[in-house]
């Protein structure tokens, strides 16, 4: 009777058949070598897949606690303003992402008034995901400020509510800052719902294209960690600043190998 069901239990599991690639995934999180039962994928799988596509629509729809990265980032000594795009809620930003793009008049009229002309201006905006600014934009802000010296008790961290990238170039020329880096949650993937993404933008004016623009994507732990996040955007804001310029004709030349063993 035992050897019956060891029998039973061996074609049980010679039915979810291994795939030659699954070696492969130690090395990636990619969905490759899922396996397969029949003509199917093995529940494991479907129900992994399901748990990730609930992960990227929460990361979406999710609003970020402003108050409580506001309350975190005055406690790191950071100087904080809020603003909103001209989205008003939710559903329009996600159905108008041109809404997201634009600073609220009320909100350009208080930066007029705020300290002006900062060498540098800081933008976390929600985004496509709100827990990928809620968990990496103030680890990410400690590391760049343990490398970039500035006046960082006048440099503005600017909290944008519904805001998309475009919407620094808004702030920065309220603000009369000579650079912009917006911190914003990327649109989530199925492997990667907390993406941070940095953007820089030298001398920004509203309307400002992509191609004036240098982005560094995928910044989290599992992704660009945070002492290398800091590193390229250290070595592309002080290129920026010095050459006066970003985007297409501001190229990446930072040496990663001297960060390389830097702590996570």
């Amino acid at each position: 009777m035992s050897e019956e069901k060891t029998s039973l239990t061996q074609a049980k599991i010679e039915l979810a058949q291994a795939n030659p690639w699954d070696e492969l995934r130690a090395h990636t999180s990619a969905r490759i070598a899922l396996g397969r039962v029949g003509s199917s994928l093995p529940t494991r799988e479907v129900l992994k897949f399901g748990l990730a596509h609930a992960q990227a629509r929460d990361a979406v729809h999710r609003a970020l606690d402003f108050s409580e990265l506001k309350q975190q980032l005055k406690g790191e000594g950071f100087r904080t303003l809020q603003v909103h795009s001209n989205a008003e809620d939710r559903q329009t930003y996600l159905l108008r992402p041109d809404y997201g793009r634009h600073l609220h008049d009320d909100c350009r009229a208080h930066l007029l008034h705020e300290l002006a002309a900062p060498e540098l201006a800081i933008v976390i905006a929600d985004g496509l995901s709100s827990i990928a600014v809620q968990r990496h934009a103030l680890p990410l802000l400690l590391a760049f400020r343990q490398r970039f010296d500035t006046d960082w008790a006048n440099t503005p961290v600017v909290l944008a509510e519904q805001g998309r990238v475009a919407i620094g170039d808004g702030i920065a020329v309220a603000l009369r800052a000579r650079l912009v880096i917006v911190l914003i949650g990327e649109r989530p993937g199925l492997t990667s719902p907390d993406s941070l993404g940095l953007y820089l933008t030298y001398q920004p004016q509203v309307g400002s294209m992509d191609s004036q623009r240098n982005c560094i994507s995928n910044v989290r732990p599992e992704g660009l960690p945070y002492a290398l996040a800091a590193h390229k955007l250290d070595y592309l804001t002080r290129a920026a600043l010095r050459l006066q310029l970003t985007g297409v004709t501001l190229k990446d030349d930072s040496n990663l190998q001297a960060v390389a063993q830097l702590p996570t």
